[in-house]
């Protein structure tokens, strides 16, 4: 049997001819019928048919149903004419017992058997391929002249019955300015399994090495490329392993149906809230999440309201554009965080801290346990019993849901960092995937530490520095620094404008940097900002959908009321403050004990910015009634 090279103008009709006289082989549909949706195919017994069908509805990623057939039946009316599924894929895998027995040309032989059986057509990544093109996007396997790579991830899907499978994925790499326009047109292609849902460094999916794809081919990466990945049908395949029906069909990977139908158009989205955009959110690994402009929007008007400068410091520069977008996306992908607080500037006074960092804090708190993230909050070992007492004063009043475990550190030796951070001192095997410092004195170039007025106060502070400055190294660690005067842990990144443009500046600017540095009129702001932020992203259908890898259903009702319950009101904060007045607290500024922060009183000031940012993160979505 000879190979033939499929020209892209060639009609799927003549091309399903070609595969049914078996005159020809091939080793791949991709690249050919471009501007048509191919199918992945799966055939069961109809006495599977209906969980496998639920167990594609709840992991649309991978597996969007394009027809089901009657039991026997050859042709999909609803996707070509004149149709034989029996003789139309180039290729089929044989299963028995959840085992590939055999790779055939032709499913003639089982005539029969495929009496009592179900065809599936499945959604296929090649069906966009012509999107890509269209939009400027190179497509390197049909460059290649490969079969597309496909790889077994570590990541599961939503089981129904016997259906229990790993998630498999289809990449592509894409050049970096490509990223966007790779994303947009393919979130408007969900029977092709729409947009990507992992971008960057392939270990978070459990793949080890790009080069030893299972199935397809190897796909060699132009200089620039980024490793985008998509979910695949050939889940498909992985679910009728799992299964372990006594007999089962599939397509052979890469070998589709060719459908009769056309694929969409390139057209751009004209809502925002369908228009995906890329951000890195980590040059260490490297990881960028996936986010709607809609929602980009949104947090740069946060961003903008929380730059408010009144206590006129003249922080607008310190500002870095994007950075509470970054450090909300890189939150959002997090599962556990430690956040740290604590700026002893009262140094005469018996508890020496302010009321600015810890309200901001807890916020974050809030938000974090709402969305089920492990959360616990770092504080000076000195400060311990206080906050202890403030974390269960929270709780009753209903700020918090439940208490945060509280931690301290101590440098006992040069490891002490590495082996708070990770497990057994392993950086492969981190206990925090985000590290939070708010209003957090931090180090000087001197390695001491400054209030705004340059007075030392490293007798006050424990040397949480050292966590930043470890964490750095590590690839699964990312770390935030929220500031509003560039003396803080984490404003490291900004130093050079601190130096330059604060009072004080060559003395007090902290030398410790974070990946993103917030910078806020008062820092709880900032704090305020990132829960907001954090809910905004998780009613964002294209990051939700992005952070679930297509598997799985939306969030409920149940779950957003929980989340816009978990934001902060002008109320919460104002109990809160009342709170830290109670265990003595001052304010940053003047050392007054009473209702205000940085030298502003509660209302109007700091009231007035926690409803207008209620209001940028309601809009143009209230909560649900």
């Amino acid at each position: 049997m000879s190979k033939i090279s499929v020209s892209v103008s060639v009609s799927p009709s003549s091309i399903r001819n070609l595969i049914r006289t078996k005159a020809y082989g091939f080793d791949t549909t991709s690249g050919m019928a471009l501007g048509y949706q191919q199918a992945n195919v799966v055939i069961l017994h109809k006495t599977l048919a209906n969980d496998f069908e639920a167990f594609c509805d709840v992991n649309r990623g991978p597996l969007p149903l394009l027809y089901r057939s009657n039991p026997g039946e050859w042709g999909c009316p609803l996707l070509a004419k004149n149709v034989d599924i029996r003789l139309d894929c180039p290729q089929y895998c044989v299963f028995e017992d959840g085992l590939m027995v055999a790779k055939v040309s032709s499913l003639m032989s089982y005539t029969l058997q495929l009496q009592d059986m179900v065809t599936f057509y499945l959604g296929c990544s090649f069906s966009f391929q012509q999107i890509l093109k269209d939009a400027g996007v190179p497509v390197r396997n049909v460059e290649q002249n490969r079969n597309v790579s496909m790889y077994r991830t570590s990541v599961p899907c939503v089981g129904v019955g016997q259906f229990r499978c790993p998630l498999v994925v289809t990449m592509l790499p894409v050049p970096r300015e490509k990223l966007d326009a790779a994303s947009q047109v393919t979130h408007l292609a969900p029977l092709a399994h729409g947009a990507p849902i992992h971008i960057g460094d392939p270990a978070p999916l459990g793949i080890q090495d790009l080069s030893q794809p299972e199935y397809g081919d190897a796909v060699d990466p132009a200089p620039g490329d980024v490793p985008v990945f998509w979910a695949c049908g050939v889940t498909g395949i992985e679910a009728i392993k799992s299964c372990k029906s006594p007999l089962a069909f599939s397509h052979a990977p890469g070998c589709m149906f060719l459908s009769d139908l056309e694929t969409l158009s390139t057209a751009p989205p004209s809502d925002p809230k369908q228009c995906a955009q890329t951000f890195c959110i980590s040059e260490k690994l490297p990881h960028y999440s996936l986010v709607s402009k809609a929602a980009v929007h949104q947090i740069q008007d946060l961003e903008h309201l929380i730059g408010e400068d009144p206590g006129q410091r003249g922080i607008q520069a310190l500002f870095i554009q994007d950075e509470l977008l970054k450090s909300c996306l890189s939150l959002s992908h997090a599962s556990s965080v430690l956040i740290t607080t604590g700026f002893p500037t009262h140094f005469q006074h018996d508890p020496p801290e302010e009321t600015d960092g810890p309200p901001g804090a807890v916020a974050m708190v809030a938000m974090l346990q709402a969305l089920g993230k492990r959360v616990a909050i770092l504080t000076d070992q000195r400060a311990l019993d206080m906050h202890r007492g403030i974390m269960e004063d929270a709780v009753k009043k209903g700020i918090i849901k439940t208490e945060v475990p509280l931690l301290s550190f101590q440098k006992t030796s040069s490891e002490s960092a590495l082996h708070f951070l990770c497990h057994d001192g392993d950086p492969g095997k981190p206990r925090f995937d985000h590290l939070v410092a708010i209003e957090r004195s931090g180090r000087a170039a001197d390695g001491n530490y400054y209030n705004m007025r340059g007075i030392n106060i490293k007798h006050l502070v424990d040397p949480i520095d050292d966590l930043f400055v470890t964490a750095s190294s590590i690839p699964g660690i990312s770390t935030t620094g929220i500031g509003d005067g560039g003396n803080e842990l984490g404003m490291g990144k900004v130093k050079d404008a601190v130096r330059t443009y604060m009072p004080n500046g060559n003395l007090i600017a902290c030398d410790v940097a974070a990946d993103f540095a917030v910078t806020a009129g008062v820092s709880n702001w900032g704090g305020y900002a990132i829960a907001c932020g954090l809910y905004i992203l998780s009613l964002c259908p294209v990051h939700e959908r992005y952070l679930r890898k297509g598997l799985g259903t939306p969030p409920s009702p149940d779950q957003q009321e929980i989340w816009a319950a978990s934001l902060p009101t002008v109320d919460k904060e104002e109990d809160f403050l009342s709170i830290l007045v109670k265990y003595g607290v001052r304010s940053g500024k003047t050392a007054n004990l009473g209702l205000e922060v940085d030298g502003l009183p509660f209302h109007p000031t700091h009231a007035t910015i926690i409803q207008k940012m209620r209001d940028i993160t309601y809009f143009p979505n209230p909560p649900l009634a």
